[in-house]
């Protein structure tokens, strides 16, 4: 978490600011806010996407498990 509050919130907005030849500081807050959140948004996404039915299960184990049940319910 520390690692990527450092990347997203100071690296990677440091890097768009020189790469884009930015020159106040608000500029420079306004990249690493943006850079912060849509990270934060990400975050937040990707644990809403996760798939608990998957947990202690291989993908292939999954799908199988997926076919017999619908077989069975035809």
């Amino acid at each position: 978490m520390i690692v990527g509050i450092l990347v997203m919130g100071i690296g990677v907005p440091l890097t768009i600011f020189f790469l884009l030849d930015l020159h106040t500081l608000g500029q420079f807050f306004a990249v690493a806010a943006t850079t912060f959140v849509a990270w934060g948004l990400g975050d937040f996404l990707s644990s809403i996407l996760e798939k608990p039915r998957l947990e202690n299960r291989s993908p292939r184990m999954a799908l199988k498990e997926d076919l017999e049940r619908r077989r069975g319910e035809e």
